[in-house]
């Protein structure tokens, strides 16, 4: 199976259908009027394709299992068409497009079954995803502006030459796969002053994005939301939640971060952990959705 574990839980919402045509107008009557000598075929089909979409991953084999939350399974006749459409919610880290429309497949399939005894020539067609929606595939094709940003690095070790940066370098990597360059990368002492005049410097300077990591902890020397907190002007609590919240589901001590964001002026500054792993989770939980507050801090609709 495909590794889904950093992805986030979002709504995904999948339609599909599929299309049974049946050979003359007889078979569509005994449909609609229920009788058919197999039972209800709309009722059968639809307990069917609920099954179906149940048990998706137990005959798909790459299929992860989820949580399935909603599903609705319809009908519409056109002429000699029976039109199937099943529609699959869930909150989960993976889409339901194959649920749907394998619950599509085996509605279709199970309206044939109940119809052969009285139609010999039925057929299925057009098994096909009409909708998805969910996930960061939703993103992709957003237009942000062009983003000015900037990695600091606050770690006493890394400012001596007594350690190598990882925290900021993964930062900048990931920066480069939204298509954002960083124009300044700099590493600082774990000095109150220091961070907050070079945050004061660079949001100044105009940069859109400001992202800071280390020394959120707890050690002694780990001062960088001290440092920063009093300039942010319009703190953005929800930010570092969903990050606390995306690493808690990782590891036990992410609940320990004290990283805090908001803008300093039309600066967005974000302070991430100062470990590798701690920094790339918390950019795997805010991008690219928080680039969405360029637009809206500039009045822009949705």
């Amino acid at each position: 199976m495909v590794n889904i574990t950093r992805k986030s839980s979002t709504l995904r919402i999948a339609i599909a259908t599929a299309t049974v045509t049946v050979s003359q107008e007889d078979t569509i009557e005994a449909v609609q009027q229920r009788k058919v000598p197999k039972g209800d075929v709309f009722e059968f089909a639809r307990a069917a394709g609920l099954l179906a979409v149940k048990k998706t991953s137990d005959v798909i084999p790459d299929c992860h299992p989820l949580p399935v939350e909603f599903t609705a399974i319809t009908y519409t006749v056109e002429g000699l068409n029976l039109i199937i459409s099943v529609e699959v919610h869930t909150i989960y880290k993976t889409g339901v497009e194959v649920e749907a429309m394998h619950g599509a497949s085996v509605a279709a399939l199970t309206i044939y079954d109940m119809l052969k005894p009285i139609d010999k020539d039925i057929e299925i067609s057009n098994i096909r995803l009409l909708k998805k929606s969910g996930g960061k595939s939703d993103l992709k094709n957003i237009q942000f502006p062009d983003l000015k940003a900037a990695v600091v690095v606050c770690s006493d070790s890394i400012a001596e030459g007594k350690a190598q940066d990882s925290s900021g370098k993964a930062i900048i990597t990931r920066l480069e796969q939204f298509g954002i360059i960083t124009t300044k990368y700099e590493v600082l002492p774990d000095e109150i002053e220091r961070i907050r005049a070079k945050a004061r410097e660079l949001s100044n300077e105009g940069h859109h994005l400001l992202i800071f990591t280390g020394g959120t902890g707890l050690s002694p020397r780990d001062v960088t939301p001290e440092a920063l907190f009093p300039l942010i002007e319009r703190p953005i609590q929800g930010i570092m939640e969903t990050a606390r919240r995306y690493g808690q589901e990782r590891m036990p001590y992410a609940m320990l971060s004290r990283g805090v964001a908001g803008f300093i002026g039309s600066t967005l500054v974000l302070t991430l952990p100062g470990s590798k792993s701690g920094a790339e989770e918390s950019m795997d939980a805010l991008f690219p959705q928080i680039l969405h507050l360029f637009k809206v801090s500039k009045g822009e609709r949705h």
